[in-house]
């Protein structure tokens, strides 16, 4: 079992971290730059930095804010939103990311996933997919979840690999918020037909979901969590060490 990787989310509108259920009823959390360094020194393995409004408002990423937080921290930056150019994609690296996370910019236009991985390498290349049931099937949606773009999730993970993703951000929908634990169907369904890393997003509300998704999903590469790591309902130390006691490897 190769070692797993806990990532707390900084979901970011108006300069600031919120969350939401379902990705709705967004509400304001916290300080996007003191959480960063919190996060910095509690013994996560990366960083994500989701500026989730951006695609909605058609505009590019907070780079100011961005910039500041990776001067601020040392772990691994990745950044999301408002991706939809090489350039975009330029400015972020540039600017203390170590990755990207590409979610509207690739369902417009899927050769930017393409053109990024052939400049940066596809382990730079991260495809964020919003997905949530809709007809009995595994569905993208777009827009802050808002609007179902008509695309089957396993079939556009499938083709964002083929054009050079490094790795799938699966961001469940259904399970956004609630607490009730990872969207484990959905990760089995998406970890057969794609061999490149995932990291599992949405539903965590306890330890015990962090070990239930590794041990079930063993091929599942990364735990993503926002509100039960910002509200201090976990303790990522306290988690990994918990992981590591049953048995899952983890960098402590």
């Amino acid at each position: 079992m190769q070692v797993k990787k806990i990532i707390p989310c900084l979901d970011i509108k108006g300069g600031k971290v919120v969350k939401g259920v379902k990705f709705e009823g967004i509400q304001e959390i916290a300080d996007p730059i003191e959480l960063a360094k919190f996060y910095d020194k509690s013994g996560a393995d990366e960083l994500v930095f989701y500026d989730i409004a951006a695609s909605v408002e058609e505009r590019g990423i907070f780079l100011e804010l961005f910039q500041e937080i990776a001067s601020q921290v040392t772990i691994p930056l990745i950044a999301g939103g408002g991706i939809h150019t090489l350039e975009d994609v330029d400015l972020v690296l540039k600017h203390g990311a170590q990755k990207v996370s590409i979610n509207s910019g690739a369902i417009k236009n899927p050769q930017l996933i393409k053109e990024a991985a052939e400049k940066y390498g596809s382990e730079r290349v991260i495809l964020s997919i919003d997905i949530k049931r809709a007809d009995g099937k595994f569905m993208v949606f777009k827009s802050a979840g808002m609007e179902n773009t008509g695309l089957d999730a396993l079939e556009w993970a499938k083709k964002g690999v083929a054009l050079g993703a490094g790795s799938i951000v699966a961001n469940s929908i259904d399970t956004d918020g609630v607490k009730g634990g990872f969207d484990l169907e959905m990760l089995k369904a998406l970890s057969e037909v794609v061999s490149v890393p995932i990291i599992a997003s949405g539903g965590a509300g306890k330890k015990e979901d962090f070990v239930a998704l590794f041990k079930q999903v063993p091929v599942i590469d990364t735990g993503l969590a926002a509100s039960v790591f910002h509200r201090k309902e976990v303790d990522i130390r306290d988690l990994k060490t918990d992981l590591k006691n049953q048995g899952i490897p983890v960098n402590l």
